[in-house]
């Protein structure tokens, strides 16, 4: 598949099957996220994978977002690791789980798996049931798995804007 054709194919799946995701698949998709690009390579990311029905279930109290998928991702970085800008010290941490969590997105859909961004969470009440320590800061919910037969992208999906209303050259 060409790049562009996954990028189109790969949409905000909100439907989920309740087939089981195989183990390898899961893997690849981690690998995809441990191979991105992070700001000078620190490799901040921490990953947890979520698979236990309860522990999905208790996801509810700081999300409605889970929509009962199979597979969720608690992308994390932790904030000793991640590089900080030394003009500002802006901590490079979410751009890097950002990139991250994308390179998982197009591996998903390149397996014919289905995922959505979950941005929509009370941090808190994550930190709480997931027991996430201290130092890691969450940036995203990843609920993943197969498309449910009738999942279908949201109607706002194909909407683009025109690629000169998005882009300057050389001046805005």
């Amino acid at each position: 598949m060409e790049f562009l054709e996954l990028v189109q194919k790969r949409y905000s799946c909100r439907k989920f099957s309740d087939k089981e995701v195989e183990k390898e698949k899961i893997e690849k998709v981690l690998e995809a996220g441990r191979m991105a690009p992070t700001a000078c390579n620190f490799q901040p990311q921490r990953i947890l994978v979520i698979t236990e029905k309860e522990k999905i279930e208790s996801l509810k109290e700081c999300t409605r977002f889970t929509f009962d998928a199979p597979v969720i991702l608690a992308v994390c970085y932790d904030k000793n690791e991640s590089w900080k800008r030394k003009y500002d010290e802006a901590d490079e941490g979410i751009v890097d789980c950002s990139i991250v969590t994308t390179h998982m997105m197009l591996q998903i859909t390149e397996l014919g798996l289905g995922s959505t961004w979950v941005a929509s969470f009370d941090p808190e009440k994550a930190r709480e049931i997931l027991k996430i320590p201290e130092n890691l800061e969450i940036v995203n919910l990843l609920p993943f798995g197969y498309p449910a037969e009738d999942a279908e992208p949201s109607a706002m999906h194909e909407k683009r804007k025109s690629i000169e209303e998005i882009v300057c050259w050389n001046e805005f």
